[in-house]
């Protein structure tokens, strides 16, 4: 029979396959964006507030905040890399404006985080402490980052149309918040489970929207300001 530590080592393992996969699903918008030599109409937000999340749920993971978390850090540090690219695809093809707003974001969040870092670990003196401090905002970042799905699924309701909310996208979304509750039961984890657990929820509601409004979907009305809106909600999770 299988250990729980080998089974949490298996499920995160497939928790990082998952999640590689989803930080892969803006390739190829950036193809689009490198081909047209310009971001057109599509926004950076999402993922330079995914830049913030994977930091700081990389840091969560390292052994002096949380111990035993290595697939935190290697998925988390995997997709912090992809959406640092990400931004400076959309750096180098943006106008003066979105460059200076880029630029200023990025400032911000690294300034944020390394006050995070300096206040963890020169006034908190335990894992415990520091995994609380860092979970919490983990989980306050992650929360903010649902806005993104609430936006298309409301477009869905309104329109019942499921043209611009992808049913593997939503699958996959459901999928990565399941087994990354499963990793965060197997040795309990509330800081990587409330935000995986919303996460779940948010996924199958997808699918009972794309279930519910399949039939009533027009597949040949082309609409590209709608599939622009759903390009810019960027949903990417950069959670653990």
């Amino acid at each position: 029979m299988t250990d729980p530590h080998t089974a949490r080592t298996i499920v995160g393992i497939v928790g990082n396959v998952i999640s590689f996969g989803l930080f892969c699903a803006p390739i190829p918008t950036m193809v689009k964006i490198w081909k047209m030599k310009s971001v057109s109409e599509f926004k950076p937000d999402p993922y330079v507030a995914t830049v913030l999340n994977c930091m700081m749920w990389t840091f969560y993971g390292l052994p002096f905040v949380q111990p035993d978390s290595l697939l935190v850090i290697t998925i988390n540090g995997t997709g912090l890399f992809m959406e640092l690219v990400y931004v400076t695809i959309f750096f180098v093809f943006a106008t003066s404006p979105v460059r200076r707003k880029i630029t200023i974001a990025m400032v911000i969040e690294v300034i944020f985080m390394a006050v995070v870092i300096f206040c963890t670990m020169y006034f908190l003196h335990t894992t415990k402490q520091r995994s609380m401090l860092i979970g919490i905002l983990c989980i306050v970042f992650n929360v903010i980052m649902y806005a993104a799905p609430l936006t298309v699924m409301k477009l869905v309701i309104k329109t019942k149309s499921v043209k611009y909310m992808p049913f593997f996208l939503s699958l996959a979304n459901f999928m990565n918040g399941v087994v990354w509750v499963i990793y965060a039961c197997l040795k309990f984890d509330p800081y990587i489970l409330i935000p995986n657990g919303l996460g779940s929820l948010s996924g199958i509601i997808q699918l009972i929207l794309y279930i519910t409004y399949y039939k009533t979907t027009n597949w040949n009305d082309d609409d590209e300001d709608k599939e622009k809106r759903y390009s810019n909600a960027g949903i990417e999770l950069g959670q653990a």
